[in-house]
């Protein structure tokens, strides 16, 4: 029996009945055989905590949506929406259907964003909270007349879009196993309800009455989502952008303000037009287990033609998040397009308060691995991750505080730097303990940037100069199993059990040779730490 079906204390749960194919609206939709035939009709059905709707597998809702206001349940008592029968997820497809205004309130944190205008989203839930929404196929995709693909002013569109505004902090919104494709919508406005999943906070209307507009305990897991733009899954931009002004962000103020108990886990986006997967405005967001291919699919100068503004995107990141936690994501062919995207890393620190990211795979993203973005990019540490054949460079440390970067393992492709940036300086790193492998034909000479780098007891192979500032490094062939081996992920999941190629022979010259640094976790592998530790992704304590 599903929550949906249980029988709760004070109320007998309702269920509606929704099919395409044998549904009448002038049924009461209490029954498979006396179904509804509209999302329009059940979205006009009273809904308390308990209930649900059901749309029938095989079902095909054409220029339909599924538009929820004001509706309120709890965690304990949800009201669900998902699927019965056999077959197919039931198809939701909006075709550009379903508009509704988008308005901010308020200008955002740069004024060129657009904060305001009509979009169209397939699902949509306003001011809703305890709602749990599962196994639905949802696309957004089907021209207006005359209408230019790339054009300034191309229809905002989403496959699911929710807001909270008029009812204070929306509690317990969970999506769950979600199919989201084809949802084409304007590539250039960041901020409005654009792509697969999209969370937005507004200003309320009357704030002192129904207090600060914001999220709590979201969950959006096991969904997959494919050819959308601009983003893939975003969480959650807000009106309050004003209050996140200094480098290190309060708790008291990331508490109020922003969005709390996120979870995005186990997803998969696969050629998102702009950004993978972004939480803003979160407060220690867990973001986990989640897999990108192709992301920054339209960042360039064909798709993205009539502006250069905001011609930017990275795979999975934060922005202006406190602690986000990053880890055991899998992150590949993000998009450089030869420079005219001007990020196309896997992953961006960007401005942000102790943004972690750890025991991540990234690989063959054109951008490279990690870049470390302005000046309010602050307490980023990088550790136990592994990054093979990532291009362009692979840190990015752009005008950026420093960053700690410790213990990940570096498998470098032919011609590739280890350090560069895309703004106007290079930002200074702490490197302990990282294994950097060069695997070019030939040893490369390397800029160290030791200016504003630090080193120490990384160890470094396949090039002709090391770090002359350096401490306790080692040039030496570090012995791995089978480097270079790691393969892709699917649908399934990153694919982090094929890496056992960058474990360490027990001959390693790095076991033993790191030195002790950050809490003491378990390293890429789920090993623990030993003292001394190793250096790289993998760790072996050294023989007696």
């Amino acid at each position: 029996m599903t929550a949906a079906q249980q029988h709760y204390s004070g109320h007998r749960a309702t269920i509606y009945y929704v099919s395409s194919r044998s549904g009448d609206d002038t049924n009461s939709g209490l029954s498979p055989q006396s179904a509804l035939r509209s999302l329009d009709a059940v979205s006009r059905k009273p809904l308390a905590p308990g209930d649900s709707i059901l749309l029938e597998r095989g079902s095909r809702f054409e220029g339909e949506y599924l538009h929820l206001r004001d509706i309120h349940a709890s965690a304990a008592n949800p009201i669900c929406i998902g699927a019965y029968g056999e077959g197919v997820k039931p198809e939701i497809h909006a075709n550009g259907q379903g508009l509704w205004f988008q308005d901010y309130g308020v200008p955002l944190d740069n004024p060129a964003h657009k904060n305001s205008g009509y979009v169209s989203s397939a699902v949509l839930l306003y001011d809703c909270e305890g709602i749990e929404i599962s196994d639905l196929s949802i696309t957004n995709c089907s021209e207006e007349p005359n209408a230019v693909y790339n054009a300034l002013d191309r229809m905002d569109r989403t496959g699911v879009a929710v807001v909270a505004q008029n009812s204070g902090t929306l509690s317990h919104i969970h999506l769950r196993d979600l199919t989201v494709c084809h949802v084409h919508g304007n590539v250039y406005n960041k901020h409005m309800n654009n792509g697969g999943i999209y969370f937005t906070a507004f200003m309320p209307t009357d704030e002192a009455k129904t207090g600060i507009a914001r999220f709590d305990d979201v969950c959006i897991e096991g969904c997959y989502l494919e050819d959308v733009n601009r983003w893939g899954i975003a969480v959650a931009y807000t009106a309050y952008c004003g209050h996140f002004l200094t480098k290190e962000i309060p708790d008291d103020v990331v508490a109020r303000y922003g969005a709390s108990r996120v979870v995005i886990r186990r997803n998969f986006v696969k050629d998102a037009g702009g950004d993978a997967i972004t939480t803003m405005y979160c407060d220690r967001p867990l973001i986990e287990y989640n897999v990108s291919d192709g992301a920054g699919r339209q960042i360039n100068k064909k798709d993205y033609a009539e502006s250069d503004f905001g011609r930017v995107a990275a795979a999975v990141w934060p922005w202006k998040c406190k602690d986000a936690l990053f880890q055991f994501n899998e992150v590949f062919n993000t998009r450089y397009h030869n420079g005219e995207n001007q990020d196309g890393q896997a992953f961006d620190a960007d401005w942000g308060d102790g943004t972690i990211y750890q025991y991540n795979y990234s690989h063959d993203n054109e951008g490279g691995c990690l870049m470390v973005c302005g000046e309010e990019a602050v307490n980023t540490v990088f550790r136990y991750n592994i990054s093979q054949n990532d291009g362009r460079a692979i840190l990015l440390p752009a005008s950026s505080p420093v960053a700690q970067v410790y213990n990940n393992t570096f498998y470098i492709k032919e011609g590739v730097p280890f350090i560069d940036t895309n703004s106007d300086a290079v930002g200074p790193m702490v490197l302990k303990n990282n294994l950097v492998y060069y695997a070019g034909s030939h040893p490369r000479h390397e800029n160290w940037y030791t200016d504003v780098t630090e080193y120490s007891n990384n160890l470094f192979w396949g090039y002709q100069n090391t770090p002359e500032n350096g401490q306790n490094n080692l040039t030496a062939d570090p012995c791995l199993q089978s480097p270079g081996t790691g393969k892709t992920g699917t649908e399934q999941g990153p694919a982090l059990d094929t890496l056992a190629g960058y474990c360490l022979c027990e001959s390693s010259p790095a076991v033993g040779a790191g030195v002790t640094t950050g809490p003491q976790l378990v390293d890429f592998y789920g090993n623990s730490i030993p003292n001394p530790p190793s250096v790289g992704a993998h760790q072996l304590p050294a023989k007696n």
